[in-house]
């Protein structure tokens, strides 16, 4: 099983802290004498390093003065900034709008050579069509209350999918069965996703797997998550995006996909699959 989503975040952040209590150590400080030097009160100085809060760039200059090692500043506040970013909440991510978080994707996507994508509840990213997106991200604006650009975010994450037609890129895709039938804009929409499937199944670069809901579970359901390589894992949560890049917990991630693939069928049967939730419509 995976571990919890945010537990890379967390790693980091104890890391960041446990740095921070060494250049203490090493000065020979006491939490007081850091919380004197700093102006704070000497509970934040204990926060801090057991990484019960999350040190400002502020915070982090003033600990290193304090400790005599203001030259490491600069590289403890990088990774502060990289240990925040691995667990973001949507309402940060999205707060300039949804068209902007599918371009701000983008350069990510073109320099991934191998994606490995399990879905659970939508239609893969880049295996949706326009109607389909416009309306799968008109109802994620609807829920977290944002201005909706929905059309143009749909647009957008089209876009971005170019790379599935462009050499370089693989793509091992999964989805539950369940995710055939859940619908996102009217029958016809749905339709014309159902067929957009069939359309790419022949592609060389495009492996497209099918869990069927009676398929003996030999690994239970995740989160939607998708790996880049071997590098990073993102993970969607109700609330947050999670960034996963501990090499022990992105190996985990490709352990539980090696499983959900087993329990998928690919192929005449998956089109057998496809092909059934087209007739449902009807």
């Amino acid at each position: 099983m995976p571990a919890s989503p945010s537990s890379s975040a967390q790693a980091a952040r104890e890391a960041l802290a446990a740095r921070l209590r060494e250049l203490r150590l090493d000065a020979g400080l006491t939490c007081l004498d850091v919380a004197v030097a700093c102006g704070w009160h000497k509970s934040k100085s204990s926060r801090l390093e057991n990484a019960k809060t999350a040190p400002s760039d502020d915070d982090i200059r003033a600990w290193c003065t304090a400790c005599g090692a203001a030259d490491q500043a600069a590289d403890l506040i990088a990774a502060s900034r990289t240990a925040e970013s691995m667990y973001v909440q949507w309402r940060r991510l999205e707060r300039t709008g949804l068209r902007r978080l599918q371009e701000s994707y983008v350069p990510l996507y073109e320099q991934t050579r191998h994606f490995r994508v399990y879905s659970s509840r939508v239609m893969p990213g880049v295996l949706q069509t326009e109607d389909y997106a416009r309306a799968l991200l008109s109802t994620i604006a609807g829920f977290r209350r944002l201005p909706d650009d929905s059309a143009e975010a749909a647009s957008a994450r089209v876009a971005r999918s170019h790379v599935i037609r462009e050499g370089g890129h693989s793509f091992a895709l999964l989805m539950e069965e369940d995710v055939l039938y859940y619908r996102y804009g009217d029958a016809e929409a749905m339709s014309a996703q159902l067929a957009y499937l069939l359309a790419v199944m022949p592609l060389a670069s495009v492996s497209l797997g099918i869990i069927p809901r009676t398929a003996p579970r030999g690994m239970w359901g995740q989160e939607t998550f998708t790996m880049f390589d071997d590098q990073r894992v993102h993970v969607e949560l109700l609330t947050a995006k999670v960034t996963v890049t501990q090499p022990s917990e992105v190996a985990t991630y490709a352990r539980a996909f090696g499983d959900l693939a087993k329990m998928a069928v690919y192929g005449k049967e998956a089109r057998a699959l496809i092909s059934a939730a087209i007739s449902a419509l009807a």
